[in-house]
């Protein structure tokens, strides 16, 4: 097995950047919650790791990276061979000295399976039971991330059309906020949506998080390239360039719009920033990060407020920020693509392309979309009439992080000689056991 050092050093390292952006979303998500759910928000950030890391290994790979020798079947699925990854032992992904070890780009691919998942639970926070959340991940991640991740990155259908995504804007983000779409319907509101303020609970956390998600976004991002060369500085430029520029137009809406910018707002900029320029960072020149970042930020900001007109509880905007963000920088491909990977002819229409590369670019997201839409509301409505998706009124009154996991985010209280602790929730002990029982 011949591999290049140089690469491989580099996966690595981007492997982890990207595993350590699952617990910067938990931060994220965690302050921008009530501070009665925010363990259970962080809870189901971190039970993805577990689950999906499970199913990756065991048969997620195959279905998304292995190859089978049916052509027609091959277009929508893997095959078996690579099934517990036993197959990828002492192989490369280039057997020619200039690729990686195969379990290196397996595990790559792992992390950003991980955080697809997690960040639908933000679309459900502090509504939803940790055990249906569980079955939930392993289920949507099995019928719906694996076969979406093989037809774009595993030489599937839409990649065989020649719909260009450099780092996950339609297999991760669009993926992800049709899901939390559907799965925000299937729920139904948080008792007193739109009567309680309900704002986050802890500003501080969520600059953490998105402090923590900029950073292991580079290796999102560049990592995607699989090599260290030219693209990959191109994709790590374009990541800081359009998340800069989509958090200023950001508070720069807030500012028109409300009087005054704020922290959520800068860090829900970023984000979207991020999101935007992901499908496109390694296919456009850096003075159209700066359009793709103006236009995300500018875009999002509004978008966040449609849950409020079209009456859905989506709990931390994973459908504004994601699914539209997703979408713009999908879409924006077919206007500034200057460097095309699929198709060398199929550059956007700022570079004299046509209109197929913009059609195709639309139809992506739009297949997607409506995919993981469709899947992740029946498996929700399925879990709902079985297990019960949701908690009851009085376990989210009281906050699902003591009824759920019998802790509090916070001791409050003072601690007294008993051990037993005078906290501002009552005495955690007897909680725990009421959990108990």
């Amino acid at each position: 097995m011949k591999i290049d050092s140089g690469t491989t050093a580099w996966m690595l390292a981007a492997t982890a950047l990207v595993l350590l952006m699952t617990p910067g979303l938990a931060f994220f998500y965690g302050g921008m919650t009530r501070a009665k759910s925010v363990l259970n928000m962080m809870m189901m950030s971190f039970v993805s790791i577990i689950t999906v890391t499970i199913a990756w290994t065991i048969y997620g790979h195959a279905f998304a990276f292995g190859t089978n020798g049916n052509e027609t079947l091959n277009k929508f699925i893997g095959g078996l061979k690579e099934i517990g990854l036993q197959s990828l032992v002492d192989t490369a992904t280039k057997d020619d000295g200039t690729g990686m070890p195969s379990l290196v780009f397996s595990a790559f691919q792992l992390t950003f399976a991980i955080i697809t998942v997690a960040l639908i639970s933000g679309a459900i926070a502090d509504r939803a039971k940790f055990g249906a959340w569980v079955v939930f991940s392993v289920i949507w991640a099995t019928i719906v991330y694996f076969p979406v991740a093989h037809w774009v990155w595993g030489g599937g259908w839409l990649s065989q059309l020649g719909i260009e995504d450099f780092a996950g804007g339609t297999v991760v983000h669009v993926n992800a906020g049709a899901a939390g779409l559907a799965l925000a319907l299937v729920l139904g509101k948080r008792s007193g949506w739109r009567k309680d303020p309900m704002r986050p609970h802890n500003l501080t956390l969520v600059l953490l998080g998105v402090g923590l998600l900029w950073f292991g976004w580079f290796g999102f991002n560049a990592g995607s390239e699989l090599a260290v060369d030219g693209t990959a500085g191109l994709a790590f430029m374009n990541t800081q360039i359009a998340t800069a520029v989509a958090a200023g137009a950001w508070i720069l809406v807030e500012k028109i719009r409300d009087g005054h910018s704020t922290t959520l707002g800068v860090a829900s900029g970023a984000v979207a920033g991020l999101v935007a320029i992901t499908p496109a960072c390694g296919f456009v020149d850096p003075w159209a990060a700066i359009v793709i970042g103006a236009i995300a930020g500018a875009v999002c900001a509004y978008a966040v407020g449609l849950k409020y007109r079209l009456g859905f509880d989506d709990s931390l905007d994973v459908v504004g920020v994601h699914l539209v963000g997703g979408a713009i920088g999908a879409i924006s491909l077919g206007f500034f693509a200057a460097y095309p990977f699929l198709d060398p002819q199929a550059e956007g229409l700022f570079y004299g392309g046509g209109l197929t590369q913009l059609g195709r670019q639309i139809l992506g997201p739009v297949v997607v979309g409506v995919y993981s839409f469709v899947l992740a509301w029946i498996i929700g409505k399925i879990i709902d009439k079985t297990m019960g998706f949701r908690v009851t009124e009085e376990d989210e009154v009281t906050g699902i992080d003591i009824t759920t996991h019998a802790e509090t985010g916070y001791d409050l209280g003072s601690v007294h000689a008993s051990g037993v602790s005078a906290s501002v929730n009552g005495p955690v002990p007897s909680v725990a056991k009421k959990v108990d029982a």
